[in-house]
């Protein structure tokens, strides 16, 4: 959990929140929300469970709209 807090205080630093912003709520964005079950994604993050996070999170890169998103926030890092 710390190291998405990192990530978003970073992001924010760099003035990048609106484009992640615009990531999340794109098309993309849209679908993989839809398929994640975000009752067992809040549960984990509150646990700290962090196999289960990685396993959603796989299934989520797995996907293209997953890999766009990521190359999308790798370019915002930049």
């Amino acid at each position: 959990m710390q190291n998405f807090e990192q990530l978003g205080r970073e992001l924010e630093r760099r003035g990048k929140t609106r484009e992640l912003q615009a990531l999340a709520e794109s098309e993309d964005g849209a679908r993989l929300a839809a398929m994640l079950d975000t009752k067992k994604l809040e549960r984990a993050a509150k646990e700290g469970d962090g196999d289960a996070l990685r396993r959603m999170l796989g299934s989520v890169l797995s996907t293209e709209e997953g890999k766009r998103l990521a190359e999308g926030i790798q370019n915002l890092m930049k």
